[in-house]
């Protein structure tokens, strides 16, 4: 099989390492996680002035036609600088709804490539954990259209988001499969509350309570009570994002400490000359391989068997939060106690891959899925 970028591929990927590079390192982003809003809107500006935003949407929608591949690589990139940036929250999740709902809403995809639209997918719940059929956000019907009653939390974006994609039941129990709808939902809508606040690796995020918020028939994003297949879908896909980015975190890491290793000095001589340390630094290096074999093998299966795609996405998140916690103690162990600091890079990466164990499901709820799956 071939693995290699297209042309197209290889400049996007070039355009966003040289902006990571050259307007995105670790004091660049210091400042930006200082922002109240928690990203700059003038890097946002950027991505959509360099066609960034675009990638995942259809040219009928006015995007770029790019696949899972094109953000799979986007992503990477972006892990690389820690970019603070909601690409995952407004692009991959709320934009991916938005391009399998209903004609009317899919109008709003051109704001988002435009970058005038900040959107977030508000689906988790105190009880729900990772169980995405697990709602008990209530949509009661009223006239032509519902009521939305209930709280989301966590939700990425959530507090500087201009639109919502909200999930809730139409129908049946709590935990049934069926009977879950999604409703897009003006963030600043009568009943909607937010409150928001950061997480420790600098992003922000909202708790939403909902109370009687009004929404039309026409608010619904896809076909009513079957919004867990269109939630599957797309969280399959920011899967395979987020795993791309942890990758492109654990090279970052895995190139800073090899680097660190060969100026730090003990005993008169660089720590990295030592073969017990050469040995731990491999152990990264293979981490960090088998990881990006395993983001390669979901992003591929993504457009084949729907079952074996699903298996590889379980796989791969198994594989981050592992591969992920060898790679950030490694990181830190190596740099000694200089790593655990705010003033280096080092533990900020670290706090991040922790985070992304946590989205989606985490390493030990992915291989009891895997487990069921393949049983």
């Amino acid at each position: 099989m071939n693995f290699d970028y297209t042309e197209e591929q290889n400049m996007l990927k070039d355009s966003v390492a040289r902006f990571v590079q050259d307007q995105y390192d670790f004091e660049a982003r210091c400042k930006v996680a200082a922002l109240e809003e928690g990203y700059s809107a003038d890097n946002w500006k950027t991505f959509a002035e360099l066609g960034w935003l675009s990638i995942p949407f259809a040219e009928e929608h006015g995007g770029f036609g790019g696949n899972v591949v094109d953000t799979m690589l986007l992503m990477e990139e972006l892990g690389k600088g820690l970019v603070l940036e909601p690409f995952l929250a407004t692009v991959v999740l709320f934009g991916g709804l938005l391009s399998r709902g209903a004609a009317d809403q899919q109008q709003y995809i051109g704001s988002v490539i435009e970058g005038s639209l900040q959107g977030a997918f508000a689906y988790a719940e105190r009880q729900s954990r990772f169980n995405l059929n697990d709602v008990a956000t209530q949509a009661i019907a009223n006239g032509d259209g519902y009521r939305l009653n209930g709280e989301k939390i966590v939700v990425l974006n959530g507090a500087v988001a201009d639109k919502l994609i909200v999930s809730a039941r139409t129908s049946g129990s709590q935990l049934d499969s069926a009977g879950i709808s999604l409703f897009l939902v003006d963030a600043n809508a009568k009943g909607v509350a937010r409150q928001g606040y950061r997480m420790m690796d600098g992003q922000k995020v909202a708790n939403i309570l909902l109370q009687d918020v009004e929404v039309t028939s026409a608010d619904l994003v896809g076909e009513l009570d079957q919004g867990l297949a269109l939630m599957q879908s797309v969280i399959s896909e920011a899967t395979v994002a987020v795993g791309a980015e942890a990758v492109g975190i654990m090279d970052k890491l895995q190139a800073t400490t090899v680097e660190y290793t060969k100026t730090r000095e003990q005993f008169g001589v660089a720590i990295g000359s030592f073969q017990a340390l050469q040995h731990r630094m491999v152990e990264m290096f293979m981490a960090c391989e088998q990881t990006r074999s395993l983001l390669y093998r979901a992003a591929c299966s993504q457009s084949a068997d729907q079952a074996q795609a699903d298996r590889d996405v379980l796989a791969l998140k198994v594989m981050v939060g592992r591969a992920g916690k060898l790679v950030g103690d490694e990181a830190f162990q190596l740099h000694g106690g200089i790593g655990m600091t705010d003033e280096l890079d080092v533990g900020h990466y670290v706090k991040r891959l922790m985070m992304i164990n946590t989205l989606f499901g985490d390493a030990d709820f992915s291989q009891q899925r895997f487990a069921e799956l393949a049983g």
